[in-house]
């Protein structure tokens, strides 16, 4: 089974051979591979054989990420919503995984507002403001929808941060009122460009669930333990409507010492046994792999992960094989272009 029939059957909420894995970012790639990515101040400037250039940089650095930790999808981070990003990595990989990219900033959230008390003002006294706002993100929006699904995006993960961990940051009538059309509007935009829309915020949205589970996307990331969103709630309010994916604590991946694995472990377990069964759940973290994590600690959640994917093929109730590349089925990604 390739990564991306294995992400698109549990998608459908069925079991593939095992969970399937990967992250929206992995910013560890100089202590993992030596190799840095290109700065990403200077993509807005960059254009012909140099951007071929920098493009093929972050290739090399995928195929590495993707070969070395089985990832079974990719959401192509730098460039950032970039189409160019999109085609290099279809080349570089084909079929054998997912292909997605990002799109961020389309809908009014906590990392768009820079005068807090100017934002409570406008939201009681000018609603049509903030609507006459969120109309031009969501058109921005769909237009890199468009562009990068005519690229040949497998998916488009929308995100936005839209609650603290003790709730969203504005009322639930608020979002649904201010926030709630305008995500509905770029999801059905992936779904109408024969894309798989992939949605994402931190933070508790229990009081809000509902409405991700009407905006029709097909698997919600994050699932943030620190807000309290527990999985298996989650999963058994969200299974057979939206796949998850995330959940393992990423507080806990950035701590060392004494019973810091011990606590790594139990946080990785808890999200595969609760997620994985009836498919619908993709392993990740909470957030990404982002700087300062300790290396060790994103690869030594992998090896959990392996160790319930082995038990699972000795019949101990835990779902999936062993990630090792099956017979006849090569995971080196082709070459770059």
């Amino acid at each position: 089974m390739t990564g991306k029939e294995r992400v698109l059957k549990t998608l459908r909420f069925e079991e593939p051979d095992r969970p399937p894995h990967f992250e929206v970012m992995f910013e560890l790639e100089k202590p993992a591979f030596g190799l840095e990515f290109p700065d990403r101040r200077i993509w807005a400037s960059c254009s012909g054989a140099e951007k071929v250039r920098l493009v093929d940089q972050c290739m090399d650095i995928y195929a590495r990420i993707v070969e070395r930790y089985r990832w079974d999808a990719l959401a192509v981070f730098w460039p950032w919503s970039d189409p160019d990003g999109v085609v290099a990595a279809k080349k570089t990989f084909g079929e054998r995984i997912l292909i997605g990219s990002i799109v961020g900033g389309s809908v009014w959230s906590i990392e768009s507002v820079t005068d807090w008390m100017q934002f409570a003002i406008d939201l009681a006294d000018r609603p049509e403001y903030m609507h006459e706002v969120a109309r031009e993100k969501s058109r921005g929006a769909l237009a890199k929808i468009d562009r990068l699904t005519d690229a040949g995006a497998d998916f488009i993960h929308i995100v936005n941060d839209v609650a603290f961990n003790a709730g969203p940051f504005i009322s639930p009538a608020q979002f649904h009122e201010l926030i709630f059309p305008y995500l509905a509007e770029q999801v059905q935009r992936v779904k109408d460009r024969g894309c798989i829309p992939f949605v994402h915020t931190d933070g508790n949205i229990m009081p809000i669930l509902d409405d991700y589970l009407a905006l029709g996307a097909a698997c919600f990331q994050s699932v943030d333990p620190m807000a309290g969103m527990d999985m298996a709630e989650v999963k058994r309010r969200c299974h057979g409507k939206m796949a998850l994916m995330g959940n393992v604590q990423c507080s806990l991946l950035q701590e060392t010492g004494p019973g810091a694995r011990e606590r790594i472990r139990e946080s990785c377990l808890y999200c595969l046994e609760h997620g994985a069964p009836g498919g619908g759940y993709i392993y990740g973290t909470s957030n990404t792999i982002f700087p300062g994590m300790p290396l060790e600690n994103y690869e030594y959640m992998l090896e959990v992960y392996r160790d319930f994917c082995a038990r699972g093929a000795t019949g101990s109730g835990a779902q999936g094989l062993c990630p090792r590349t099956p017979a006849g089925e090569s995971l080196t990604p082709r070459t770059p272009r």
